[in-house]
């Protein structure tokens, strides 16, 4: 069940064995989606993946932004985790860590980079591409693109009737709570996880994948990872506002937060950006993504996004969504619009992708810490030790409670 944590790009694995055939002349391509979740290093692709695969792209801010210095913090040497001390400095090398950024009050108090990383460095964000796309489904809703998350999704996707999407409400699929079946295993060729990765391998259409899932359960009940549900909602944002991904997130985001540095999405043949974990940029532009939610949705000034929204995004609202709830992950996190909330009191919320990709907000301390990383034994078995998101936690807290 741990391989479907976070497992957003994950899929892209599927594609390997068929990649060396069809990619032709891109052997590098190939030769980075075969080596995934193998324990092979990732840290030289990570910062390259438009190098390898076609992308849209969204230019730097015409005014950018650069966040303030603050008093500058060492980290704690060690954190604790399930009782056991975690030396910091080896957990950040073992993790293949590129870039970890600490922000309090919107002030840089620390930022190093390792590897390939770089303040320049564009690398994968994987899962935590999602937040981006509610974030862009929230703008939609308020512009007017999209009347209510009420409305079911083939109100704007036709296409999808039939289909496990067929009337669903949009605020079930923002809450990964679809009803669609979704089996993520690697060992079955006919698995939806290796139909949607063949489209890596042989090209395609991620958006005929969508129409091809069917339903497992009764919409809105059940909080079930499922990264076509990002993508629905990529193409629900196409859909409504008539503009690709980037060209609609250039406007109302990435020139709006001042973004220093150009960013790019992956996506496949067709166009169409992999919405649910195939958006790069450098870590201090992914804190502005954090730090926008951490001030409610405020910028500078200016409501970029919605404060009610803002809030909805990051709070449960239904028993399936809690972190208490069973819903297959292996400790305890809720859910929002495509946001993962920790048991907490202090209101913590993260966008979380494979490989131990952060984008972390304890709004309760005015604290967002980014991590990069490429951490290169992740998903090659169900051990914890394969994963680290929960002890990733627990050396954000150690930070936070040592300021």
């Amino acid at each position: 069940m741990k391989k479907l944590l976070l497992g957003g790009a994950a899929l892209l694995l599927a594609a390997g064995a068929a990649g060396y055939v069809f990619f032709g002349s891109n052997i590098d391509r190939a030769t980075t989606v075969a080596t995934l979740f193998t324990g092979e290093e990732q840290y030289q692709n990570f910062h390259r993946m438009d190098d390898m695969f076609p992308v849209n792209r969204l230019p730097a801010s015409d005014r950018p932004y650069d966040f303030p210095d603050g008093d500058k913090i060492t980290l704690p040497a060690t954190f604790t985790y399930k009782g056991d001390t975690v030396d910091t400095e080896e957990f950040i090398k073992l993790t293949d860590t590129g870039a970890l950024l600490v922000l309090r009050d919107g002030k840089i108090i620390y930022e190093n980079y390792w590897l390939t990383g770089g303040r320049d460095e564009q690398w994968l964000s994987m899962s935590v591409a999602k937040s981006f796309i509610s974030t862009l489904v929230g703008i939609a809703v308020e512009e007017g693109h999209i009347e209510s998350i009420e409305q079911p999704v083939t109100a704007y996707l036709p296409d999808l009737a039939g289909s496990a999407y067929d009337g669903v409400r949009i605020k079930d699929i923002l809450q990964m709570s679809s009803g669609a079946a979704w089996n993520e295993d690697y060992s079955d060729p006919d698995s939806d996880i290796n139909r949607f990765g063949r489209i890596f391998a042989l090209g395609g259409s991620l958006n005929d994948f969508m129409a091809t899932l069917e339903r497992e359960r009764e919409p809105g009940t059940y909080n079930h990872y499922n990264s076509t549900d990002t993508q629905v909602l990529g193409a629900l944002v196409v859909a409504a506002t008539g503009r690709s991904i980037a060209d609609y997130m250039t406007e109302k985001l990435w020139q709006p937060l001042g973004a220093e540095s150009d960013a790019f999405w992956l996506t496949d043949d067709e166009g169409m950006e992999m919405a649910f974990g195939g958006f790069n940029a450098t870590a201090r532009d992914y804190a502005k993504l954090g730090e926008l939610f951490r001030k409610g949705g405020e910028w500078r000034g200016e409501q970029l996004v919605p404060a009610d929204w803002a809030k909805a995004a990051v709070t449960p609202d239904a028993p399936h969504l809690l972190p208490e709830a069973e819903n297959g992950i292996p400790f305890p996190l809720g859910y929002g619009y495509q946001w993962w909330v920790l048991d907490s009191t202090e209101g913590e919320f993260s966008g979380i992708g494979v490989y131990n990709q952060f984008v972390y907000v304890n709004p309760a301390k005015d604290v967002t810490i980014v991590k990069l990383s490429a951490f290169s034994d992740y998903a090659k078995d169900l051990e914890q030790t394969s994963y680290r998101e929960e002890e990733t936690f627990e050396m954000f807290r150690a930070i936070v409670d040592s300021l």
